[in-house]
């Protein structure tokens, strides 16, 4: 593997005290587009860098490595240095938290530390898995105490350590066009209503065609209305998308429909798609309905899309 290879990949390693926080900084991750392994034993480490090397469209990996690895964990740092070998940097975010709040944490969930294997008492397993955990905490590049931070702060440092300029990938835009004949999408969280702009289903030559194709795109953005419509559009959801951001909001579903879901919502939805790509945002771009077939074959022109 080569530098330019290991430099492709950012990968980062989260470990910390059991009840500081790891499952919720693993999830945020998750949520920014990395690719996620909890509970990974360190032997396989060196395996798994490998294999996501390998796989087309892995840049960002995450893995847990904790105490729960038992036997297995004493042999990180022997796999970090395999990493190094490797030529594949990494990053370590450690969670901790004052004994305190761990032992009430533990406690208001019922569930055994990973330390405990019969009648131990719960600080001295807390601080046991401490000492075990010192070394690796002397070598973090982000230690977060989460004892009195809430989860939307928490992903707030989780992003500004890990997306940097990237930050708008935090949060995943799905872009659905759909038809009111059909029914709203039920996951929907913006709804926009296109029926009133220009229809291709009444010009001969793209009745039959969809909003893929470039003559109905075309002819949808020809009229001013439309155009104009189009850059309200944009500029209504460009202006928000970063306030739901600062909500912690991980997804988002905007759907966009017209009377068969065949046309204008099609135009429309890959036009704010495009947009919200070219502002750095992950878009998942989806026609519900643009091969479903009309319930009547003699549908009458009001009913089509």
């Amino acid at each position: 593997m080569n530098s330019q290879e290991s430099r492709s990949l950012q990968f980062v390693i989260i470990t910390g005290l059991s009840g500081a926080g790891k499952t919720q900084a693993i999830r945020c991750l998750e949520d920014f587009g990395f690719f996620c392994v909890d509970n990974l034993p360190p032997a396989l480490l060196r395996t798994f860098a490998e294999l996501c090397h390998r796989s087309e469209g892995v840049r960002k990996v995450a893995l847990v490595i904790d105490i729960r690895g038992g036997q297995f964990f004493g042999e990180l740092f022997q796999a970090l240095d395999a990493l190094k070998e490797l030529g594949q940097s990494y990053r370590i975010l450690f969670l901790d938290a004052d004994d305190e709040t761990l032992v009430k944490r533990f406690k208001e969930t019922r569930r055994r530390h990973p330390l405990q294997t019969g009648e131990e008492d719960l600080l001295q397993c807390i601080r046991a898995e401490r000492v075990a955990l010192a070394e690796i905490r002397e070598r973090a590049d982000l230690i977060i105490n989460t004892s009195h931070t809430a989860t939307r702060e928490l992903r707030d440092q989780i992003a500004e350590a890990f997306l940097g300029s990237e930050k708008n990938g935090e949060i995943l835009v799905n872009v659905v066009s759909f038809g009111f004949k059909y029914g709203i999408p039920l996951d929907a969280d913006m709804v926009f209503d296109v029926r009133f702009l220009t229809n291709p289903h009444y010009v001969r030559e793209l009745a039959q065609l969809d909003g893929t194709y470039q003559e109905v795109r075309d002819y949808v953005l020809r009229d001013a209305l439309s155009r104009e419509y189009m850059q309200r559009l944009c500029d209504f959801v460009g202006f928000s998308m970063p306030h739901f951001i600062a909500e912690g909001k991980a997804y988002l579903s905007i759907a966009i429909g017209c009377t068969g879901g065949q046309h204008r919502s099609v135009v429309v939805a890959n036009e704010l798609a495009q947009f919200l790509k070219d502002k750095g945002y992950r878009v998942n771009v989806h026609h519900r309905d643009i091969v479903r077939k009309r319930a009547e074959v003699t549908a009458p022109p009001s009913e089509a899309g």
